[in-house]
């Protein structure tokens, strides 16, 4: 499903850059240009531009802890007798001296740096205007003491036609959810540049107006469904252009390595991606588009719809005998058992879905059985069945074997999904939901808390290559 008003809640509460950082953010450049415009340096000042995210509006709100960055251009006439690594040094060296400055500026290749706290960093970059041939612009390489061609104008915009080509500004909300993909998995190497870039290959001049980009999610799942289509067409890393500037090769920023472990994500996350979009069943949908973006996608739904098991199950049973007397979905199980549980109580919005591949062919069957237990590694009472009423401060014992009864060849691991549900483990801030490793070989130990109906998974993951090859039913564990 598109569940358009949670993606734009996310956009607007977890992946934007907040209004006040924002402000902090032109607050701080409006001070460094009127700095670098009273400074006692040669070069004379022909203008500022932004450059990179926060020139193409696609700036993201910076992980917990990470600070967020955005680049000014200065502008500058050249100065008879400087080399490259001069404009620099000399930027450098006029700015340190500057008491507010002075502890915040660091030099790097092609660019000062003005780093406020951790909070926020400023790139200030010289451009060159014109100093060999007319409407040519260079930026500096101190490291390399070398002038290099520059096109940022042009290149901005080139990305505004392809975000006007797309409409709504879905081109740029879809380039900030595939940053924030990027920074929270952490498992493939792109710059911003480079996947900016990328993504705006895969928008053509034919499609205005086209139904696949009519939407944040529709223009995402187009754009990583062409990106995908060109990686797999491309196995070897090809040449990657400044669309603006031939000479420029953005796919530098890549080796071999880097390039093929980028191939390989961006086709698993497409078929996550599609597999969510596609998703007829809204909850379901909601704990697929979790796995591409994590909890923080609909987090509010996830939790009210985890939180809220017992009133859909006393709802169901609304007007009948059933429901005399019952206080919650524990107490129903109670009654009933198993035909207590509401719809979908196994797949709901804040389990973690699968994020190993489905092996092709036949799924090995895998069993979950359980023991209670004193306490972890005390003494062993007896063994139980799937949604016995158990009391709380009990641990249980749970282990995974095959269709025999055996455990599994050690060629296998068992990932175990635990999932709580109910208001108690609400208020605790334990849902979970989430995978957990075995504590031994096949065996998982928990501890009973929280009244509720929770469930217990075994995952059978072959070791070679990640490939899920089984998992069993969900075993329930209901806590009076």
């Amino acid at each position: 499903m598109k569940l358009l008003q949670d993606f734009n809640a996310f956009l607007n509460e977890t992946v934007n850059l907040n209004s006040t950082r924002f402000d902090q953010l032109e607050s701080s450049i409006e001070s460094i240009k009127s700095a670098v415009r009273g400074l006692d340096w040669k070069p004379t000042i022909v203008g500022f531009a932004a450059q990179g995210s926060w020139a193409h509006k696609t700036i993201i709100k910076p992980l917990p802890g990470d600070p967020f960055d955005a680049d000014l251009l200065v502008y500058v006439k050249p100065v008879v007798g400087w080399e490259a690594k001069d404009y620099i040094n000399e930027l450098y060296a006029a700015m340190g001296k500057l008491g507010l400055y002075k502890d915040k500026i660091r030099r790097y290749s092609h660019c000062i740096t003005i780093e406020y706290a951790g909070e926020r960093k400023i790139d200030v970059a010289p451009c060159i205007k014109e100093r060999l041939q007319a409407d040519v612009w260079e930026v500096c390489n101190r490291d390399a003491n070398v002038f290099e061609k520059s096109n940022p104008l042009d290149y901005t915009d080139w990305l505004i036609q392809r975000n006007s080509i797309c409409g709504s500004n879905n081109f740029r909300k879809a380039t900030r959810l595939l940053k924030y993909l990027r920074d929270i998995k952490t498992n493939f190497t792109c710059p911003s540049f480079l996947l900016t870039t990328l993504l705006g290959m895969q928008v053509n001049t034919w499609d205005q107006g086209a139904t696949s980009f009519a939407d944040v999610p529709t223009t995402l799942k187009t754009l990583v469904g062409r990106l995908d289509d060109w990686l797999q067409a491309n196995p070897i890393r090809p040449t990657v252009r400044n669309p603006v500037l031939f000479e420029e090769i953005q796919s530098a920023a890549w080796d071999d390595t880097k390039y093929s472990n980028f191939r390989a994500k961006i086709n698993l996350y497409r078929g996550w991606i599609d597999d969510a979009y596609d998703e007829s069943d809204k909850e379901e949908s909601i704990g697929k588009w979790q796995r591409v973006f994590g909890e923080d996608f609909a987090a509010q739904a996830t939790s009210e719809i985890a939180s809220t098991v017992s009133k859909a199950a006393l709802s169901a049973f609304r007007g009948s005998a059933i429901a005399d007397g019952a206080v919650d979905l524990v107490a129903l199980v109670k009654k009933i058992g198993r035909a207590a549980l509401p719809h979908g109580f196994d797949r709901l919005p804040h389990m973690r879905r699968p994020r190993w591949r489905a092996a092709t062919g036949t799924q090995l069957t895998v069993n979950v059985g359980a023991q209670l237990w004193t306490s972890r590694y005390g003494q062993r009472i007896r063994p139980i069945a799937s949604l016995s009423l158990m009391q709380p401060g009990y641990w249980i014992r749970f282990n995974a074997s095959n269709n025999l009864g055996l455990p599994f060849p050690d060629t296998y691991k068992i990932h175990w999904r635990v999932t709580n549900t109910d208001e108690v483990a609400r208020r605790e801030n334990a849902l979970r939901g989430d995978y957990y490793p075995s504590d031994e070989p096949w065996i998982r130990w928990e501890r009973l808390s929280y009244r509720g109906v929770h469930m217990v998974e075994a995952f059978l993951v072959r070791r070679a290559d990640e490939m899920l090859l089984g998992k069993s039913d969900p075993f329930y564990v209901a806590i009076e």
